[in-house]
């Protein structure tokens, strides 16, 4: 993930904003970028904490562990977080952190030392109402305790809202394990209602934590689940398939096993199929849930589904945007789709500071409604544009989020 792209993304943008040079020279720059290199059982691990923007708030993003990690992809991940806060109307800005490092090949005793070390490296910089950290690519509930725990101690101080993604137990949030899923479900069904979609067929490409949730959320919900995939590769049933029948398989070693041991669906009905096959399925929705990158120019004009929801960061590529655009096909960009997470990170923060502990019903209730009232800002915009055939949802969402952003740096006078 070039921060190259970022530039090209920003001067893309500049005549529909419209932006200015000073203001393409603002976004563009990370308020601070800080470097640290973590010694554990003598290996030393390059670490980085990426702070973005805080023009409309504190600090969010989280932190990943995983041996690609480099300063490029910390910048490049803190500047689209901070275009998702804006864009969901959450007041944080954007920052992101990581650790070159495979924490599979750590002892839980190496985890946690390496853990503590960061906030060790970083704790001047956290805090929170400066910079909350929180969960990412191969980071834990486990280890946010950790990190909680060393902030807490090196500052003396009782501090739960300092992260989010925290156990329970440590103060943090309920429904934030399914977050993601949920928040991308309530826009999904909003979403079929302004197209007045009445069949609901599906097809979710990726089994992780949100292709799993958003599954099981829609077949409760009456949709059929014709297609899921994992990285093995997928199952198509067209009567349906039972997403709870299909973790058991994924448990065994793929979904792919799914025709074998289900007694919901008949193997006469099942039949392996590629995760390319998947994205041309004929389904009124598809759902790209597992890597960037993989509607492309070269697939976009087989794509079928009428709605396309991004639960993956960054599924669509630029040029199959505006094929799938001039097809009437709606993308949900992932900005807003996989938003929930952060939404409810929020919550956790919330309560955290207010020392309270919502119920379930209560933080569904409030992302439900922050999900619904950023997806309704942007339709009405969206169907305003549409008349015209000027811009797609995710060009309308980025439109939105820039001027927000810029509209709070000029309250503070940097511009």
């Amino acid at each position: 993930m070039a921060f190259e792209s970022i530039l090209y993304f920003l001067h893309k943008m500049a005549p529909l904003v419209p932006l200015q040079e000073q203001e393409i020279k603002l976004l563009r720059t990370p308020n601070r970028v800080l470097t640290a290199e973590l010694t554990v059982s003598g290996r030393k691990y390059p670490a980085y904490r990426v702070q973005f923007n805080n023009a409309r708030g504190p600090y969010k993003g989280g932190i990943r562990y995983h041996p690609d990690v480099d300063e490029d992809e910390v910048k490049s991940l803190g500047f689209w977080m901070t275009i998702k806060t804006a864009v969901l109307d959450v007041p944080f800005g954007g920052a992101k952190g990581g650790i070159a490092v495979d924490p599979k090949m750590l002892s839980p005793t190496e985890l946690e030392e390496l853990s503590r070390a960061y906030v060790q490296a970083f704790y001047h910089y956290l805090g929170p109402y400066q910079d909350i950290p929180a969960p990412d690519v191969y980071t834990t509930p486990q280890i946010m305790a950790w990190m909680l725990d060393e902030y807490e101690k090196i500052t003396k101080t009782k501090a739960p809202a300092m992260i989010t993604g925290k156990p329970l137990e440590q103060g943090g949030s309920k429904v934030r394990d399914i977050a993601t899923a949920l928040g991308g479900f309530y826009v999904l069904l909003e979403a079929t209602q302004k197209r007045h979609l009445p069949a609901k067929t599906v097809a979710i490409q990726g089994l992780g934590n949100a292709g799993m949730n958003m599954a099981k959320l829609l077949h409760g919900q009456g949709f059929v689940i014709q297609a899921l995939s994992d990285s093995q590769g997928g199952v198509y049933g067209k009567n349906g398939l039972d997403p709870r029948q299909a973790e058991e398989s994924k448990k065994t070693g793929s979904v792919v096993g799914y025709g074998e041991q289900s007694s919901a669906a008949p193997k006469s009905d099942c039949r392996v199929i590629t995760n390319e096959e998947l994205l041309e399925l004929p389904v009124d929705i598809l759902v790209p849930a597992a890597l960037s990158g993989v509607i492309t120019k070269e697939n976009a004009g087989n794509i079928k589904a009428k709605i396309v929801l991004e639960l993956a960061n960054g599924p669509t590529t630029p040029e199959a945007d505006e094929i799938l655009y001039q097809r009437n096909i709606l993308v949900i960009p992932d900005i807003l789709a996989n938003a929930g997470g952060v939404t409810v990170s929020y919550f956790e923060w919330l309560q955290n500071l207010r020392q309270e502990s919502w119920s379930e019903e209560e933080v569904r209730k409030q992302l439900r409604q922050k999900m619904i009232t950023a997806f309704d800002r942007l339709w009405q915009e969206y169907a305003e544009n549409n008349k015209e055939n000027k811009f797609d949802l995710r060009t309308v969402a980025y439109i939105h989020a820039l001027k927000r952003i810029l509209e709070a740096e000029r309250k503070h006078g940097r511009l």
